[in-house]
């Protein structure tokens, strides 16, 4: 993927956990790589120089979301797709991340068991500017990402 092109969503926390995953497989398959070693690396598999221009660029990204209470909303939460309306925004005690309360237009079954679900109505989660929360689940998935409703 050498084209100095960002995917959405990526961003310097979402890096630094890609690496922590990249080092901690690596290191089952018994080679091992210091944190800065995957961040490089990381960095050349975008098309980057080295992980200090990656940081650069990320860091320097424009604010992409702009959400306001009421707004329809749309994206994936806990896996699940959903629609929906937001109807609370805060800003988390991390500043660079929005706490944003979603009422769903249908409950989302937020288990992957066929034996059983737990389906949720409205949920609230932490986002960063780009609509992702930096919180993941076991697989390494955001727990919640929002785009405006198309």
């Amino acid at each position: 993927m050498p084209t100095n092109q960002l995917p959405d969503g990526l961003t310097v926390p979402a890096a630094r956990d890609m690496a922590k995953r990249l080092r901690s497989q690596m290191a089952a398959q018994g080679t091992s790589m210091s944190h800065s070693q995957a961040l490089e690396h990381l960095a050349r598999l975008h098309g980057f120089r080295d992980w200090n221009t990656l940081h650069a660029k990320l860091s320097h990204r424009p604010n992409r979301m702009v959400l306001r209470v009421g707004e329809r909303v749309q994206g994936r939460y806990l896996g699940q797709p959903f629609t929906g309306q937001l109807i609370g925004l805060q800003q988390a005690s991390d500043e660079r991340l929005s706490r944003v309360t979603i009422r769903f237009d249908e409950p989302v079954d937020v288990v992957t068991f066929d034996s059983f679900s737990s389906f949720r109505s409205r949920v609230t989660a932490e986002i960063d500017p780009d609509g992702r929360s930096p919180r993941h689940t076991s697989d390494g998935q955001p727990h919640m990402v929002l785009s405006p409703a198309t």
